[in-house]
């Protein structure tokens, strides 16, 4: 039988003392499931920004400290952004925060270099 995975406290700042890894230029990630559909946590620097990219399946995102933003506003601690499959957008991150994602596809960059 496969256990579930539990992480007490997450959204409360448990998040906090999970092991964080190198994912791209001021960003960093947590895998917390790894494979598709897989669930991350990722850490955005001040700043730090992913490149305009395409939805290959659906993405969920839970802002759990900060605000991440894109195209389509501003997203504070609490929220929740759905991209359906086909979406496309950039992100970034003024103030830095941290989020829990989950991919259930690969996305796609478009327009410039990942």
């Amino acid at each position: 039988m496969i256990e579930p995975l539990s992480f007490p406290g997450l959204a409360s700042g448990g998040w906090a003392a999970l092991p964080f890894q190198p994912f791209r230029q001021g960003v960093e990630i947590c895998p917390l499931c790894d494979g598709f559909p897989s669930v991350a946590l990722l850490r955005y620097a001040p700043g730090a920004s992913v490149p305009r990219h395409r939805h290959t399946g659906l993405e969920t995102i839970l802002v759990l400290e900060g605000a991440q933003s894109d195209e389509h506003g501003d997203y504070g601690t609490g929220a929740l952004i759905v991209n359906p499959e086909g979406s496309i957008h950039s992100v970034w991150s003024t103030p830095g925060c941290v989020v829990l994602i989950q991919w259930e596809r690969p996305v796609e960059f478009v327009g410039e270099d990942p």
